[in-house]
């Protein structure tokens, strides 16, 4: 029964998949959307996850753990310490410093390298 209505669902109407992404932390695990991620951010062992609308959240995971676990092509690592959806890049600014500007306000920092390869593609 259950598989059947499933079936139903599935073909008769349009379902939008969202990644979810399971986040380990001291109080069990957390789930996400990966679009409501804005930006995460290396502390050393520990990440700062930021979102579109809830406080940040600190785990003790280094930000090459999150890469795999992301939507291929949603987010860019700008920076050896930061790792930023690109549905939130407003402006790239080069002048003087190579930052990026988010539609939160929000300036971070992007190496020399990485902007190469963010206006690439």
């Amino acid at each position: 029964m259950i598989t059947r209505y499933s079936s139903l669902i599935a073909a008769d109407s349009p379902v939008t998949q969202t990644t979810l992404i399971r986040i380990p932390n001291n109080r069990g695990v957390f789930i996400t959307a990966a679009d409501q991620i804005v930006r995460i951010e290396a502390l050393s062992n520990y990440s700062k996850i930021y979102f579109i609308s809830r406080p940040p959240l600190t785990v003790a995971k280094v930000l090459q753990w999150f890469e795999p676990m992301l939507p291929p092509g949603m987010f860019s690592r700008v920076h050896r310490s930061h790792l930023v959806n690109k549905l939130f890049i407003q402006q790239i600014i080069v002048a003087r410093q190579n930052t990026l500007m988010l539609s939160n306000g929000e300036k971070i920092q992007m190496s020399r390298r990485k902007k190469a390869l963010l206006m690439a593609g």
